[in-house]
């Protein structure tokens, strides 16, 4: 049961986004949850409660400048692993994913990863 309920409220979550409704976002949101948002490198911004993150993912669900493609879902137990790619408005894109944990209904955590440029790896000969 907890892997379907998980893959609700996370359906629920992109559908806010990805269609620009911020009001459904409310009551997905657990009163301690956890957010790291990809900005900035490479360790992001922590963000704890419920407040902060409902107003960070409105803000972002309200934005019909920029946009979220979602790539693919996946679902275990309380956890999804959302691959997704955020268009910019002006033009170009980055792709990431995002590591939730769904606790009693409501994302208790959200922690996002994301392709950036930069340097190279040295790669093994």
């Amino acid at each position: 049961m907890q892997t379907r309920d998980t893959a609700e409220i996370i359906r629920r979550f992109n559908r806010a986004i990805l269609e620009h409704e911020p009001e459904l976002l409310e009551g997905l949101v657990a009163p301690d949850c956890v957010m790291e948002s990809i900005q900035p490198a490479p360790d992001g911004t922590r963000y704890e409660g419920h407040d902060v993150n409902l107003a960070f993912w409105q803000a972002m669900a309200a934005d019909r400048v920029n946009r979220f493609e979602v790539e693919d879902t996946f679902v275990m137990g309380e956890r999804a692993n959302v691959r997704w790619r955020f268009h910019f408005g002006g033009g170009g894109s980055v792709r990431g994913v995002s590591l939730m944990r769904v606790r009693d209904g409501r994302i208790a955590e959200a922690l996002a990863y994301a392709k950036t440029p930069g340097q190279s790896a040295p790669l093994p000969e």
